[in-house]
């Protein structure tokens, strides 16, 4: 592999790199966000000609995300001020990792993601009031968004 495999795919268009990724991981990709595969794809090209992560890595990894990673660490998360409207406070559940962060679920043979927002979520390039109203775009049936993606 040479490091303009990877900067030629760059100027793929969608469609080739979300055919790239299919090859690469052995499954359809929902995303439709350009840099994102390029990303995942040119990891995954290193992964293969170089190799990936140790397993003691894999596991320091872990580890260090349980004890440290704000994200998805209830415990290391600011609590909310009782002051702050409730508005703000149901914006700021402490259930929901924090905003930025994209939460990750399979289903039905796909990766879904949806990036959590400080006003909503996004899950292919539409935005919604609450992560239930994704879940249940995404179910066709009404869902507790909380229980759909394990949070």
């Amino acid at each position: 592999m040479q490091e303009t495999g990877i900067l030629q795919l760059k100027e793929r268009s969608l469609d080739q790199l979300k055919a790239k990724y299919e090859e690469l991981f052995g499954q359809k990709t929902v995303s439709n966000h350009k840099v994102y595969l390029w990303r995942k794809i040119a990891y995954r090209m290193q992964e293969i000609e170089f190799g990936g992560l140790s397993a003691n890595v894999k596991q320091k990894l872990e580890e260090l995300i349980k004890k440290y990673d704000p994200a998805n660490n209830v415990q290391l998360r600011p609590k909310s001020d009782q002051s702050e409207s409730k508005v703000r406070s149901s914006r700021l559940d402490r259930r929901l990792p924090i905003p930025g962060s994209v939460i990750t679920k399979k289903y039905r043979g796909q990766t879904l993601l949806v990036k959590v927002l400080e006003n909503g979520f996004e899950y292919n390039g539409k935005i919604y009031k609450t992560i239930s109203a994704v879940a249940t775009d995404i179910a066709g049936v009404h869902w507790n968004g909380y229980m759909f993606f394990g949070l």
